[in-house]
Order: C-alpha cells, then structure tokens, then sequence
C-alpha cells in the first residue's frame, strides 16, 4: 500500500466536508472534485485544492472514473475516499485506483463485489451460516422466474435492487397481481440509480426492528464491532431517524449480533468501516439484510457513543496500521440519535424541493452536532440527493438526547427552499418514539395523519409579523431599518396589505396604537387581532414582540418578496398590495407541471388521447427518485410539450389535457 500525505475526496456536500475536517486534522492535505453544478460549493471552499471533473449530471461528473482518476494523478494525491453514495461501492473503481497506485480508503475490491451484491452477498451469508431471510437469489431474471419465485416465497414480499439501497429500487408487493407494474418500476430504478438492473426477491418481515451493526477491520487480519444502531423509523424503506444503541438492545443480543456481523465481514476477508445490516423480529430473531461495504451515513451516532472518529481509523488503517482499539477496549456511553435534514416538502408527499439557499443558520447547542455541505447563496439542484444536512444529538440518556435534537431541528434555519424540520420534529415527539417502541411500521401507523403531513395555513401572528416588515420595507426603501421610522401618528386609518403565500392571499390591516421609535401596533388578520412591536430588524433576524412575548423571527428580504422561518419552517411570501387584479391568472385544472427541476424519463401519452383522472401521464426524475405526474381530470390530450430526455424547470408546463 503507498504511503500518502494528500488524500482526494470523490464525492460531495456533507460527507466531503466531514472527511476533509477528520483528514486536515491528521495533517493530510485534501482535494475536491466537483461538477461544473458544485463550483461554489462548501467542500470547494475548504479543500486545500478543488478540480471540476465534469457537467452537472453524475454520470459526466461524480460516477466518472477516468476523470476523478485523471484528478488525483494531476494534484498528486496518493490516496481517494469516496465517502458513501456515488462510486463508494464500486469494485471497479477500487481496481482502477490500485492500478493507478493510488489508495482507495475502504475495502478490497473483491469484498466490494461480493458484499456489493444482495444477490452474491445473502448467497455467502447462507453458505457461511449467518441467518438470513427466505427468497430468491437467482441469476435468472426474467418476468416468469420471478413471478414463479414469488408464488413459492408467499406474499407479502420485498422486491430489492441487487446492486444498491437507499430504498431505491426496492418495493413492497402485497400480491401477484401487483408484482409485474412494481417489478418495472424497481428495474428501471435499480438500473438509474445502481447502472444494475438485478433484483432479488424476499419474504417480507413485517414490523421489524432495523438494527445494524459498525465493524471494522485492518490489513492483519483483526476484525472488531463498534456497538449496534437503530435505523428502525423509515419512510420508503429510508431511514429517517437513527439512534446508538438499540433501545431494546441486551448485552447477549449485542453480543450475538456483533459476532455475526463479524463472522459476516471475515468471510470476504473484509478491511476498513463496514456496515452488516440485521431486521430484528419482536421475539428476538435477527436475519441477516445487506453489508453496505463503506462508511454509513449514520456513522457519527456511533462516533459519540465510542468517543472515537471512525474517519480517523479509515485512513489509519489504509495507511497499515493495526486497528486502534481491541474488542475488549470498546465501550459504549450515554445515548446518540441523528437525523436527515432535506430540501422536500412533507406536506405535497414529500416532494423535493429545488432553489436558491438564502439563509442557512444550524444551531449551536452543547451536545449538537451538525454535518453539512450548506453556504449561503447556493443552489439546490435536481442532479443529487436532496439531503442537506445531518443533526446529530448526544445525551447521557435516550430522552435527554430525543429532547436536545428536538430543540436542535427546529432551531435550524433554513430559508429558499423547504425543509422536513416540521417533519422529524413531531417524529422525535411522538410518544410511541419517546418511548422506544418505533418499529419499521411507524411512520405508517402511528405518523400518517400527523399536521406536518398536511398543508398549513399560516399563523395570523406570523402574518402579522410578515406585514410588518413588508410595510416597513415599502415605507422605508429598506429591507432593514435600524429606526423603524415611517410609521404615521395613531389615530391614522390602517394600511391594508395584500399578502401571498403559493396561491392564497391573505388581507392583512395594520393600525397604529402608539407611535414613537418602536411604534406598537395593531394587526388584524380576519378574526384574529394581534398587538406587535418591531423592536429590531437587521435584514437577518428580527426582534419582536407579540401580545406582550418578545421573540426573535428568522428572515430574508428580496424588493416585495419575503422569506420568514416560520412555525412549519421556509414561508415565502410576496406583498402584492399593488399587484394589478388578475395578474396572477393560472392556467386550467387539466394542466401538468413539473413539481420541480428535473429530466423527463418518460412520455406515456400522445396528443388527441383520451386519458382518465389518475391516469400516469409522464415520468420526472429529480435527485435519484422517479416522479410519476398523473391526470387531475378525464379529458383529451390538447398538448404534449417534453420528450424523453428533456430537462425540465419547476412549474414548467408538460402536458395540457382539456377536461371533458
């Protein structure tokens, strides 16, 4: 193995910037690479030198091997992370960076292939004697075998992308009649996202526990496991929520897991971090999943409970040195959850969310820890994942590290775009989480009627805070006034503004009741009146006070447009008092737009077609997840205005049906 002192990156966002923080610290010089989409992006800004590999899209840029190589022989680094995601489980580029003499920090390539593939690795796990699922593993895959499988299996089973995870590619099918539309579906996105059209088939365990377990092993031949995490709160099969330890772990269920994640890792000869995946059933039976062959997303839960930097003993390890740490010197302490902050909106079905980032502001608590690729001003892209950033919370106990990151989500601000922060608030909250009792079943059954799930009408008192400052912008020329000047005398008649959010107008009237340098006023918002006091505003935060309760409100100002961080997060609003009547004309019922920036996969209708309400008109992908766009009413295709192919902005008119 040669030796380094200048490591590459070849991956981005969050991850990038958390290896290079653990790599710098050691002394190591970094590298960025980045697509000509990333050119201002953090990891840029904090490596010591940064290369653009390519256009935009993965497949020209992160996923290109020859150019993320040709970037390390041309910086001289000696060695690549590739972080998770992207060409972290790729055998092949394992083998090219050998081939180019550069260290690839992370497992063999021989163990990347086999422990890559459901398919090969569930085949070794049985052979090796590690409990696993029934299902079917076989290399022929056509409609008739697996359909054929599936009968001998039982329903309800897991279809699942040999070649990846995330939830991508994998489907639940309750039946044989759903198993042909869900098989097309997984292919087409195993094959998108994973360039691997190969499933297997499982029997579906229902309401487990997700439970895996950290392993690590070096070049001598030691192999040790760093505790368990619990990743049982999914949505589509992603988790959402992870915690350190298991809240129904014993120290035998540990023990016994963590010795057949290590009888799993020495079967490949496995070196470097490692996940072995486990389901957990209520009786305590724990089948083999997957072993996802790099570092997990999840890693710093267990970084806090270990007190060790799991980045730190990847790179020591490439570098042939033994693993720090011995079985018996592994303890864990006090309790760690962690979760995903995205750019979607939990109330339009999750949707992702694409735009301009104009305030990000994470919270500095004790105890809180926040990965993140963020700077202010950047743009958030339909090419990659949506997530932003990871909120990480340490506690000597399980509620008081559920309490801290609570507070944490919801102290992070974020404006431009929307986040899930109202989401994973309420999930930490809930008292079927708080008392440890979520299995994989929970956000189904226990979260689905949940508010943050549903669109929300904005608080008068927010209302009132947004005229305020729209008023006082308009009267001033200024986003920010420290005098607050050009309020008129009490007794004046009120100024009706007219704001919007999305497609509602809200008719909001402002009174003076006492004027002077913090004038008091009063706001009518429908039935709701509420007395307000701008005491502060600096164009970032404003200083308020609301019947009485001062607060400060998080905020960004564009001319008439205003971003507020509201109870439910990202509130854009636009002051269109003056807007001219019917300036605002949408076009008809039958029309379909793109939900968000991304590239048409597929057009399933021509025009003069008639077509049904519900009807799957057109597929959009946008950061790695296939969008289908149906008809919202019976009617006859008038217009057909994309291809295959194209790439497609937010709120662009796609198809236009004419309603019968």
């Amino acid at each position: 193995m040669p030796a380094f002192n200048k490591i590459l990156i070849a991956n981005r966002g969050e991850i990038a910037c958390r290896v290079m923080h653990t790599a710098q610290s050691l002394g190591y010089r970094t590298v960025a690479v980045y697509s000509e989409a990333d050119a201002d992006a953090r990891h840029v800004q904090l490596a010591d030198e940064a290369v653009c590999i390519g256009p935009a899209p993965v497949g020209q840029s992160y996923l290109s091997v020859e150019a993320i190589i040709a970037a390390a022989r041309k910086t001289g680094a000696k060695a690549v992370h590739p972080g998770y995601g992207f060409l972290s489980e790729n055998a092949e580029f394992a083998r090219a960076c050998e081939a180019a003499g550069i260290a690839f920090i992370g497992p063999t390539a021989q163990a990347i292939h086999l422990m890559g593939s459901k398919r090969l690795s569930k085949l070794a796990m049985l052979e090796a004697g590690v409990p696993c699922i029934p299902g079917y593993e076989g290399a022929e895959q056509d409609d008739a075998t697996l359909a054929r499988e599936a009968e001998r299996i039982g329903y309800p089973l897991m279809i699942k992308a040999s070649a990846g995870g995330g939830g991508r590619g994998m489907r639940l099918v309750q039946g044989a009649e759903e198993l042909a539309a869900q098989l097309r579906t997984a292919r087409s996105e195993a094959l998108n996202a994973f360039g691997s059209a190969e499933l297997i088939l499982e029997k579906a365990v229902l309401q487990p526990r997700h439970v895996e377990i950290q392993v690590f092993g070096d070049q001598h031949g030691n192999i040790v496991y760093l505790g368990e995490r619990d990743c049982s709160v999914q949505r589509r099969h992603q988790k959402v929520i992870e915690e350190a330890p298991c809240p129904v772990m014993t120290p035998e269920l540990r023990q016994a897991m963590g010795e057949a994640a290590v009888l799993a890792a020495r079967t490949v000869d496995y070196v470097g971090a490692g996940t072995v995946e486990f389901l957990l059933d209520a009786g305590g039976d724990f089948y083999f999943l997957e072993m996802n062959t790099r570092l997990q997303v999840e890693h710093p839960v267990t970084e806090l409970i270990t007190g060790q930097d799991l980045v730190a003993w990847q790179i020591r390890v490439a570098e042939g040195e033994p693993l720090p740490l011995k079985q018996a010197d592994i303890h864990l302490n006090g309790h760690a959850m962690e979760v995903r902050l995205y750019a979607e909106d939990p109330a339009a079905g999750f949707l992702p969310q694409t735009g301009e980032v104009l305030r990000w502001e994470p919270s500095i608590l004790p105890g809180i820890r926040i990965d993140h690729g963020l700077v202010e001003g950047q743009a958030v892209t339909p090419f990659y994942d949506p997530m932003l950033a990871k909120v990480i919370a340490w506690g000597a106990t399980r509620d008081e590290a559920r309490r801290k990151l609570a507070r944490a989500v919801e102290d992070c601000v974020l404006l431009g775009v929307k986040g899930n922060q109202r989401f994973l608030a309420n999930l930490l909250r809930h008292p079927r989480f708080a008392a440890g009792e979520a299995t994989t079943a929970f956000i189904g059954e226990a979260f689905s009627s949940d508010a943050s799930l549903s669109p929300q009408s904005i608080l008068p008192a927010e209302l009132a805070v947004a005229a305020t400052l729209l008023y006082q912008a308009s009267a001033t020329g200024s986003a920010h006034q420290g005098s607050l000047a050009g309020w008129r005398s009490a007794g004046s008649a009120p100024w009706r503004l007219m704001v919007r959010q999305g497609e509602q107008k809200h008719a909001v009237e402002l009174a003076v009741q006492d004027a002077g340098q913090q004038p008091r006023l009063q706001a009518r918002v429908g039935e709701a009146v509420i007395v307000i006091r701008m005491l502060a505003a600096d164009g970032r935060w404003a200083t308020v006070e609301l019947d009485g309760i001062r607060r400060r409100v998080a905020y960004h100002q564009r001319g008439t447009q205003l971003w507020l961080f509201g109870q439910h997060g990202n509130l854009e609003l636009q002051d269109v008092t003056h807007e001219a009547a019917g300036g605002q004309g949408g076009a008809g019922s039958g029309t379909v737009k793109a939900p968000m920036d991304g590239a048409i996969v597929e057009v399933l209708v021509s025009e003069g077609e008639r077509v049904g309400k519900g009807q799957l008109l057109v597929v959009l992908e946008a950061m790695k997840m296939e969008h289908p766009l149906k008809a919202s009413v019976d009617g006859v295709i008038r217009r057909v205005q994309v291809s295959r192919g194209d790439q497609v902005k937010s709120r662009q008119l796609l198809v236009e049906v004419e309603e019968a």
